[in-house]
């Protein structure tokens, strides 16, 4: 099997509305052999690497389902293996996944296989190790890519457990993620460790670990500080062991013997009981214990040892919410087995596990464990009296396998009180209290006690998986910390997909917005702009420019154009919008990544409508959208159309439903809308001026979008009127989206349209313009376009103009120098355009200025461009000075003149093709 392909979805996508990874598989000779063919065996020996395969459900929706599809009947296909391994291999490592699907990708043996996954590293190594576990399993002459020979899975297993622990949330990361799940609080992982915003833009908050972005930094520093900890709270009367900070081995065993035996011996700023040792019963010890403290900290803090059981007591916003006994790791003797083949026993514990990977850790033996059994003269094959406790922890943090048993219930109000008083002494909003006593029932005002240390970023694993008593939801109680009842956590989405007008419309949108006084965060395929200013400048309508916008908190909504290649590279940058609307769908892109149809890409923009959440805006003048309604769960759908004898809108209208349509007056076309009865006539066209009057009917319907989507998020009419209002297409407001240039003794229009479709729209907007001289245009395809594509846009243009310059992009994408203007001219000719109104100049910038050169007064150059800022600059500047001119075109050189060069040392030269045409072509010398 081979992988030829690799997609990591982050959000929705046309697979599934959570992270997948999808594979394109190609199965090779494998593809002749289904489970049943490769026999018992191979699916013994994969249930017994993956046990957990048992209890997938598969097709059957049961235990047991997907064995019986591995052995009944003529089985099941590798790839669908892979994606239940996939899974499974997850699962072993402590990950919640369980979605996965495989279809056939259109070649014999190819195949999709789609697997749920939740952190993109773990999930793409997940996918390797279950190709690596399938290769080993079948006969080798099969395998068209032999992996190593000396694959061991039980090694490479626990090498991927260790390395999912690394990668994946730790235990207190997860459960504040699923308490924010559960509270329908929308979160991004901002960095590969613990780093995680919670809520949207302006309403965003953040964790690190258990730190809130409503913890105290000094309240951090001083919980770090060991000695200031235990001095502050000392001063408030709390309990408090007797310590001191040194630096000195010799300071160190001086002290202890001062304050008597036996003594703690800590680290003055580490964590997770690193380097803690406990009961230190002499300086000789002492001294060992002080050189275990410094591999951790400079300062070592000496404390008295203050006898009692080990209590957590965690303390969120002011209230103790759980307290869990801790019990340092350690194994209980039997009067038959050493303390190793003990340790062995305990760490057979299902739920025990590598680091964080299950809900306690494995017990290892290490200096710490050498140490306590050699205070006890034991070594690890010694064996224990029976029923004799032999402790190889001396603290009972779960991460070196202690155990937890939760008391919440059985504290003390004194000691609730204590707890609560020590961590707003320090001042954390999250704190985790050790407090030793013998009984936290009983007020340690009665039988004593001591608070060792106030933790920040305390660990939630020991309270929301107690190895003993009631789980505690505290990440709840952070995440209503942070997001009080009835707080918001969201700000608006409104994202819109479609073939032609996104750009046009998020802009209209974003407008009404700010007239409203909003912060706006829009993402276009000019760039990312935030409250007005462009903060990234490119083709930014994919996910990863979806979250930039979402991180900022200074946005109150975000504006999304969501285009046909993020969605299919990358899915979704969120998992909903409050209003998804599609323009249009139109032949774009075609024969590029699976997509081959319309209707494949009605698909794809389909998944904006599917994760709309209040209302799914639809073209209903277009068949492709109206179908999309039947993929929405949105609270509404609200129709646009520009036919005002729409059956199924009219039909929509009076059954109470929303949508946006044209009415014709004496005055002119109003804009009105419906929604639940109420008939509310909004703008004339006219005054708009990006219809030009009414003339630009594709702007018209923008507009009607922008309202539509604008009025279903809640904007207020007034606002909606004046930002429509105030909307213009100059190059200010909507760079390469019908912008006017007057300046010069011709009129100039540039546009950004690339497809048949767009530039048709263009042709019958200028067939609809007065204009008194030539209409001349400058015309391109891009280069990845299919030649029916590009045949397509020359049809389109096709006697609409009086003269025609061909070009094409800068990025050649595959083409030859000129092979698509050539394209364009032989389609125009066969649809009727003279020979001699076609030249061909192959670099856009010569395209254009052999355009302006040629337009004279009252003529209208239409220039269809690529790079719209490099050629919006040229068009302005043309002819601002003489000197500053751009030089003399190439076909209006005098023969004499000799071949002029350009900024880049080449000569370009006139030549004629076979039919005559003339086009400029730069040879070397």
């Amino acid at each position: 099997m081979k992988v030829l392909e690799r997609s990591v979805y982050v959000g929705p996508s046309q697979y599934a509305h959570f992270p997948v990874i999808r594979l394109k598989l190609d199965l090779g000779p494998l593809e002749e052999w289904s489970s049943t063919r490769l026999g018992d065996s191979f699916v013994r020996a994969l249930v017994e690497a993956l046990p957990g395969l048992q209890e997938h459900g598969c097709s059957y929706g049961e235990p047991g389902g997907f064995i019986r599809r591995l052995t009944e009947d003529e089985g099941t296909w590798m790839g669908h293996v892979l994606e239940h391994a996939a899974i499974e291999i997850q699962n072993m490592a402590g990950e919640d996944v369980t979605f996965g699907k495989t279809r056939g990708a259109g070649e014999k043996g190819v195949y999709n296989v789609v697997y749920e996954y939740v952190d993109r590293k773990v999930g793409i190594e997940a996918g390797k190790l279950a190709l690596a576990l399938l290769h080993s399993l079948v006969p080798q002459e099969l395998v068209l890519e032999p992996d190593d020979p000396e694959f061991d899975f039980e090694e490479a297993r626990d090498d991927f457990i260790r390395y999912t622990q690394k990668n994946a949330f730790g235990p207190s990361t997860a459960a504040l993620v699923k308490a924010a799940e559960e509270r329908d609080i929308p979160w991004i992982r901002l960095n590969d460790y613990s780093l995680i915003q919670f809520g949207h833009g302006k309403h965003r908050q953040r964790i690190q670990a258990t730190i809130t972005s409503q913890t105290p930094h000094i309240g951090v520093e001083i919980a770090s500080d060991k000695e200031e900890t235990n001095q502050l709270l000392g001063r408030l009367g709390l309990p408090v062991p007797r310590q001191r900070l040194v630096y000195r081995e010799e300071d160190a065993a001086v002290f202890a013997e001062r304050i008597g035996f036996p003594v703690v011996v800590k680290p003055l700023n580490a964590n997770h009981g690193r380097g803690v040792s406990i009961a230190v019963p002499d300086s000789e010890h002492v001294r060992i214990a002080f050189q275990q403290a410094r591999e951790h900290s400079r300062g070592v803090i000496v404390e008295t040892y203050v006898t009692g059981l080990d209590h957590r007591m965690l303390v969120v916003n002011g209230e103790l919410v759980a307290v869990a006994k801790r019990v340092p790791g350690h194994v209980v003797g039997d009067g038959k087995s050493t303390i190793e083949e003990l340790v062995d026993e305990v760490n057979s514990d299902p739920r025990r596990g590598i680091g964080h990977e299950k809900v306690l850790t494995k017990i290892e033996f290490d200096y710490q464990a050498n140490r306590l059994l050699g205070i006890l003269g034991y070594e690890k094959t010694t064996v224990p009296p029976k029923d004799e406790p032999v402790y190889l922890r001396s603290t009972g943090n779960l991460s070196t396998g202690g155990t937890a048993v939760d008391v919440t219930d059985l504290v003390h109000p004194d000691n609730r009180d204590m707890a609560e008083r020590a961590a707003k002494a320090i001042g954390l909003d999250v704190a985790g209290v050790d407090f030793l006593t013998d009984d936290i029932s009983r007020s340690f005002k009665e039988i004593g006690g001591g608070i060792c240390e106030v933790n920040a970023a305390p660990g939630f694993r020991m309270h929301t998986n107690p190895s003993e008593g009631m789980p505690r939801d505290v990440a709840g109680k952070v995440m209503d910390m942070l997001f009080p009842e009835g707080s918001p956590a969201r700000i608006p989405i409104l994202s819109l997909t479609g073939t032609n007008g996104k750009t046009t419309t998020v802009r209209m949108l974003a407008h009404i917005y700010k007239m409203a006084g909003a912060s706006v965060g829009l993402t276009t395929t000019d760039g990312v702009y935030i409250d007005g200013q462009m903060t990234v400048e490119g083709d930014m309508t994919g996910p990863t420019s979806a979250r930039m916008v979402l991180q900022d908190p200074s946005v109150d909504v975000a504006v999304l154009e969501t285009a046909r290649g993020g969605l299919l590279r990358s899915g979704m940058g969120y998992r909903r919008c409050d209003v998804g609307a599609c323009l249009n769908v139109a032949a774009d892109h075609l024969g590029l990544k699976g997509i081959d149809t319309l209707e494949d890409l009605a698909e794809v923009k389909r998944i904006v409508i599917e994760i709309a959440k209040n209302t799914a805006v639809l073209n209903a003048d277009d068949e492709l959208c109206i179908r999309m309604a039947d993929y929405t769960d949105a609270e509404h759908v609200c129709y646009v159309t520009m036919n005002p004898s729409h059956s199924l809108v009219r039909e929509h209208i009076r059954a109470g439903g929303r949508a946006v349509g044209i009415e014709e007056g004496v005055n002119g076309h109003m804009i009105t809308i419906y929604d639940g009865g109420s008939h509310i006539p909004l703008l004339w066209t006219h005054l708009i001026p990006a219809t030009l009057g009414g003339k630009a009917l594709h702007n018209v319907q923008n507009a009607m979008f922008a309202a539509a989507m604008a009025f279903s998020a809640g904007v207020k009419l007034e606002d909606i009127k004046q930002g429509l209002k105030t909307f213009d297409t100059t190059f200010f407001q909507a760079p390469g989206r019908l912008n006017f240039y007057d300046e010069h003794p011709f009129k100039v229009l540039l546009d950004y349209a690339h497809n048949a479709n767009a530039v048709e729209v263009i042709v019958k907007l200028v067939g609809n313009l007065e204009v008194h001289g030539n209409r001349i245009c400058v015309l391109a395809a891009p280069g990845d376009r299919r030649d029916k594509d590009v045949e397509d846009i020359a049809r389109a243009a096709a006697g609409a103009f009086d003269h025609y310059i061909l070009r094409r992009d800068d990025a050649l994408r595959g083409r030859g120098h000129d092979e698509i203007p050539q394209l364009l001219a032989k389609i125009l000719e066969e649809n009727g355009v003279p020979e001699n109104t076609i030249e061909i100049v192959a670099e856009e910038p010569r395209a254009v200025a052999r355009g302006l050169e040629r337009a004279e007064s009252d003529d209208l150059l239409v220039i269809f461009a690529d790079q719209l800022k490099r050629t919006w600059d040229q068009i302005v500047g043309h002819n601002a000075n003489e000197e500053s001119a751009p030089e003399e075109s190439a076909s209006t050189l005098p023969h004499d003149s000799g071949p002029p060069v350009d900024s880049n040392g080449e000569s370009p030269i006139l030549i004629r093709d076979e039919r005559g045409v003339r086009f400029a072509r730069e040879v070397e010398d």
